[in-house]
C-alpha cells in the first residue's frame, strides 16, 4: 500500500475508534449517569438502546446514501453531526434528553459508518489488500473499545458527563485530518436513481417497535407485546414489498441471492445480541451487587480488549490456513464457551473465576468481527459497497439492541425484590441470553462449512472439482458461496 492509502486508512480506522470508544465509555458511566439524573433500569437500558437503534435503524439509508451522494461527501457531514450531538448529550440534565442525543449520535454514526467502509472496499483491491486493511480496521475497532473501558472509569469517576466530552475532541481531530488526506471522487451519477426513503422509514419503524416490544414485555399484557411486535413484522413485511417495486431500492433484493452474505448478516446479528447483553449484565453485577467502581470495572473488562491485538495478528494467520468460515465458526463456539462460563455466577466470584470467560470473550470477537466484515463485502460491487457495509452494521447494531432488550427483560422478570440474593438470580437467568444467541449463531456458521465443502465439489463449468457459477451477481462480479471463503 502506499503512503497516502495508509494516510486514509488510518483515518477511516480512526473513525471507527471513535465509535467503538464512545460505546464502551458509555457502557462503564451508565451506573454513574443512573445516579445523578436518577434514571430506572428501563430507562438507562434506553440510553444505549437509543443509540443502536439510530445506528441500526438507519445504517441501510447511510450506506445507500454514500452509494449515491459520495462516500467522503456523507462521512463529513455525517461526523460533524456526531460531534456536535456527542457534546449535547454531555450537557443533558434529564433521561429524554439523553436519550435524544444518544438516538442522533447513533443515526450519525449510521451515516458515517458505512460510508467509511465502502472506502476502504473500493480504494484497495479485493484479495490480500484488501483482507489485511479490513483485518486492521476491524482490530482498531475492537482497540476502541477495549480503550474505551478503561477512559470511560477514569473519566467517569471525574464526572460522567466527560463521557461524551471527550469524543468531541477526538471526532474534532479526525475531520481535520479527513479533510486533509481522504481525497475527493467524482461525483457519482445518479441518473434514475434516487432515495428509497419508503423503504427506510418502513425498516426503521419495524425495527424500533419491535425492540420496544421485546422491552416492555415485562410490563405490559401478553396481548398488547403480541400486538407490537405483530406490527414490527407487517413493516418489515411492507419493507419488502416497497423494495421489490421500487426502481431505487434501499437493498436491491438481488443481493440476498448470496448465501454468504445471508449468512454473514445472520451471524453477526446473534453475536452482536449477546456480546452487548452479555456486557451490560457484566456490568451492572460488578457495580451494583458487587459494588466496583466505575474504574475497577474498566479494568476487569479490558481483558476483552486482546481481540485488538489478535485481530491483525493471529487472525490473517488462521484466515490463509483455515479460511474465514472455520475460523468464523470456531469463534462462535469460544463465545459459547465464555458465555457458559459464566452461567454459575457467584455473589463473590473472584476475578481469578471471572477471567477465563473474559479472555475467551476477547478471542471470540477477534476471531468472528473481521472476517465477517471481509465475508459480508467481498464479491459485491462497487456500486453497493456501501449498502453491503449497511447491511452488516445494521445487523451488528439490531442484534445488540435486540440483546440488550432482551436481556432486560429477562433480568426484571427474574429479579424478584432487591435483596442481593434476588439480584443475583436476575443476573443468571438473563445470562442465558448471551449463550443462546452465540449457540444459534454457531448454528448459523455450521452452515457455511456445509457451503464451502459443496464449493470445493463444483468444477468452473459447474461440475466436480472447482469454483463456482459466479455470473449472477451485479456488475460481473459473483459471491463466495460459502460463509467464508
Amino acid at each position: 500500500m502506499t503512503g497516502r492509502a495508509w494516510g486514509v486508512l488510518l483515518v477511516l480506522c480512526g473513525a471507527i475508534f471513535l465509535e467503538g470508544i464512545d460505546v464502551a465509555m458509555l457502557n462503564v458511566a451508565l451506573p454513574a449517569i443512573r445516579e445523578d439524573l436518577d434514571l430506572s433500569t428501563g430507562t438507562l437500558q434506553w440510553v444505549m438502546s437509543a443509540y443502536v437503534l439510530g445506528y441500526g435503524g438507519f445504517m441501510l439509508l447511510g450506506g445507500r446514501a454514500a452509494d449515491l451522494f459520495g462516500r467522503r461527501r456523507m462521512f463529513l457531514l455525517w461526523l460533524v453531526v456526531f460531534l456536535l450531538f456527542s457534546g449535547l448529550g454531555g450537557l443533558a440534565t434529564e433521561g429524554w434528553t439523553l436519550i435524544v442525543a444518544r438516538f442522533v449520535t447513533g443515526v450519525a454514526a449510521a451515516f458515517m459508518t458505512p460510508a467509511g467502509l465502502s472506502i476502504i472496499t473500493t480504494g484497495f483491491p479485493e484479495g490480500p489488500q484488501r483482507d489485511k486493511a479490513l483485518l486492521v480496521y476491524a482490530g482498531t475497532a475492537a482497540g476502541g473499545f477495549s480503550i474505551g473501558l478503561v477512559v470511560g472509569g477514569l473519566l467517569s469517576a471525574i464526572d460522567w458527563r466527560w463521557v461524551f466530552f471527550a469524543p468531541v475532541v477526538l471526532s474534532l481531530g479526525i475531520l481535520l485530518a479527513a479533510l486533509a488526506l481522504i481525497p475527493a471522487s467524482p461525483r457519482p451519477d445518479r441518473t434514475g436513481q434516487g432515495v428509497d426513503l419508503a423503504g427506510a422509514a418502513t425498516v426503521t419503524a419495524g425495527i424500533l417497535l419491535l425492540v420496544f416490544g421485546v422491552e416492555r414485555a415485562t410490563h405490559v399484557p401478553a396481548a398488547w407485546t403480541a400486538g407490537t411486535v405483530g406490527t414490527a413484522l407487517l413493516l418489515f413485511l411492507a419493507f419488502a414489498a416497497v423494495e421489490r417495486a421500487s426502481s431505487s431500492p434501499l437493498v436491491r433484493p438481488g443481493i440476498f441471492r448470496s448465501g454468504s452474505l445471508v449468512r454473514a448478516n445472520a451471524a453477526g446479528l446473534l453475536f452482536a445480541a449477546g456480546f452487548f447483553g452479555f456486557q451490560f449484565i457484566v456490568v451492572l453485577y460488578l457495580q451494583e451487587l458487587r459494588g466496583w467502581s466505575s474504574l475497577r470495572t474498566s479494568f476487569a473488562l479490558i481483558v476483552i480488549g486482546v481481540d485488538a491485538v489478535l485481530s491483525p495478528l493471529l487472525t490473517p494467520r488462521l484466515v490463509a490456513r483455515f479460511g474465514h468460515a472455520r475460523v468464523i465458526f470456531g469463534g462462535l463456539l469460544v463465545a459459547s464457551l465464555s458465555y457458559a462460563l459464566f452461567l454459575p455466577l457467584g455473589a463473590d466470584w473472584t476475578y481469578a473465576a471471572m477471567f477465563p470467560g473474559l479472555l475467551l470473550l476477547g478471542v471470540a470477537f477477534s476471531l468472528v468481527y473481521g472476517p465477517l466484515t471481509i465475508v459480508a463485502t467481498d464479491g459485491v460491487a462497487e456500486a453497493e459497497q456501501g449498502v453491503a457495509g449497511g447491511l452488516l452494521y445494521t445487523s451488528f447494531q439490531f442484534g445488540a439492541a435486540l440483546g440488550l432488550s432482551a436481556v432486560t427483560a429477562v433480568n426484571i422478570a427474574a429479579t424478584e425484590g432487591s435483596s442481593p440474593a434476588a439480584l443475583l438470580d436476575g443476573y443468571r437467568a438473563a445470562l442465558v441470553v448471551p449463550l443462546a444467541a452465540a449457540l444459534i449463531a454457531a448454528a448459523v456458521g455450521a452452515f457455511g462449512l456445509r457451503a464451502r465443502r459443496a464449493e470445493a465439489s463444483v468444477s468452473p463449468a459447474g461440475g466436480p472439482g472447482g469454483a463456482p457459477d459466479r455470473s449472477d451477481a451485479p456488475g460481473g462480479v459473483g459471491q463466495p458461496a460459502g460463509l467464508g471463503s
